[in-house]
């Protein structure tokens, strides 16, 4: 007998827990159908076994299942943002200019040079986990309301990981992002975004978080801080300085990693030997000089001796802001007061520039870790302030997944030209060739699956 399984290939903003769980169904029955056969051709050959470690969807919808569902929404989450050395981070980084490609794999290159396609199977990865990450909270946060309504910060938490999971799609890759849907019977496919509409979305996720977080402040200010970063993202500032007003500077969102779990994607991909990423200082002209000297104690590396993937890299530097197993920084204190800053900068005034340089010198003072002094004294033109602003964003947020959505935002809100934010010119030998023009990541061709996608939509 010859069985034939058929598997609807979704698109990964459309596969939710219920899904994946149904197909496992599906192959289990299959299995069975199979199995079965054989035995009418050899009866007894069938042992029956129950593996106690498996969860069915009946099993989740208790008090008792609800916390596993809930811990793998956290695991995914973790595994998108930096749980490997392709993740969110490393990848933005890549497209920015934290980080540069040392890999033989057109995929990895493509990101870093602004010239990538649809068929990236390194950036469509990423996107994949961020959509699973936001369709399983979707899918926790229905049966946490029903199964554990109380503490209601569990289900808080699941909105706010939900926001981080679809801001980081709208800061990362291109307009068109969908936001498909799945209740367990009826699968929705979702209608592409404009990067506005993305934020707005992640907004409403973190204003939930927000309502249901009670008295945990860690998810209350990891809310406030994902709500603040939307709203800068929609040029928004003077609302995102009042959403993070109480937060303190000393509060760190973190995610975890452990020897029994993921380790730190930023330290895979930057750290260990035959890596596929190296960090970078002035890159393609634009980019900054985070290496110049080791006076800066926010960029930790030193100079190494590891040869990277693609073996014409030799002599790898190292960062030393994340080891194996060091939690990753999803948010923090003083990101809420550099929004605040940023916010005060848009009165574009003499008076506000010079307050915002007494701002980031504060910051500079306090840390941690605390910064030498600048003594240049205010910049006396706003752009010149932006310039300020946005470098000290760059060193007190490096690695953490921040850069490439602040390079967006000086193209689309402050109107820059993208050639004079982006590494643009030549690319770094040994690579030949050109920058091209992209400022953000193709969104995949996977998603072509759902009907309504039909590429990135025009605009930043």
């Amino acid at each position: 007998m010859t069985l034939n399984l058929k598997l609807n290939h979704r698109s990964p903003s459309s596969m939710s827990i219920s899904a994946q769980s149904r197909m496992r169904v599906y192959i289990a029955a299959g299995l069975a159908i199979t199995l079965g056969a054989s035995a009418a051709c050899d009866p007894g050959s069938l042992v029956k076994v129950t593996d106690p470690d498996i969860l069915t969807i009946a099993d989740y919808n208790t008090p008792a299942g609800a916390d596993p569902l809930r811990i793998g929404v956290i695991a995914r989450f973790t595994t998108a943002f930096d749980g490997g050395s392709n993740s969110y981070t490393t990848v933005t980084a890549t497209m920015a200019d934290e980080m540069l490609a040392s890999s033989t794999h057109q995929t990895n290159v493509r990101i870093d040079q602004r010239n990538m396609v649809e068929e990236n199977d390194i950036a469509g990865g990423v996107y994949s986990n961020l959509q699973r990450a936001r369709a399983s909270a979707n899918s926790a946060i229905q049966i946490l309301k029903t199964t554990q309504p109380q503490p209601t910060y569990n289900r808080g938490e699941l909105y706010m990981l939900r926001g981080y999971s679809e801001m980081f799609l709208g800061e990362g890759w291109c307009p068109g992002v969908p936001f498909s849907s799945e209740d367990g019977v009826t699968q929705t496919f979702g209608m592409p975004q404009t990067t506005d509409q993305v934020f707005a979305v992640a907004a409403a996720s973190f204003d939930s978080a927000i309502a249901l977080a009670d008295t945990n402040t860690r998810i209350r200010y990891g809310a406030e801080i994902g709500k603040a970063r939307a709203l800068q993202n929609l040029g928004k500032f003077t609302d995102a300085a009042a959403a993070v007003a109480d937060v303190p500077q000393n509060y760190v969102l973190y995610d975890y990693h452990s020897a029994a779990a993921t380790g730190n994607g930023v330290w895979s991909a930057a750290s260990t030997g035959a890596s596929s990423y190296k960090i970078m200082t002035n890159e393609g002209t634009n980019g900054l000089p985070y290496l110049a000297g080791h006076n800066d104690p926010r960029i930790k590396w030193k100079p190494g001796t590891r040869t990277a993937f693609n073996s014409v890299f030799t002599n790898l530097d190292e960062q030393l802001k994340f080891g194996r197993y060091d939690n990753g920084i999803v948010a923090n204190g003083i990101e809420a007061k550099l929004i605040q800053l940023e916010a005060r900068l848009q009165g574009g005034t003499q008076a506000d520039r010079d307050a915002v340089y007494a701002g980031l010198n504060n910051l500079r003072a306090s840390g941690p870790p605390a910064v030498p002094l600048m003594t240049t004294g205010a910049p006396q033109t706003q752009a010149a302030a932006v310039d300020l602003l946005y470098t000290e964003r760059a060193y007190w947020l490096w690695l953490t997944g921040h850069r490439l959505a602040d390079m967006r935002r000086l193209v689309r809100i402050y109107k820059r030209d993208a050639e004079t934010v982006y590494p643009s010119g030549e690319v770094p030998e040994p690579f030949v060739g050109t920058y091209g023009n992209q400022t953000a990541m193709v969104i995949p061709f996977e998603e072509r699956n759902n009907p309504n996608f039909k590429g990135c939509l025009p605009g930043a």
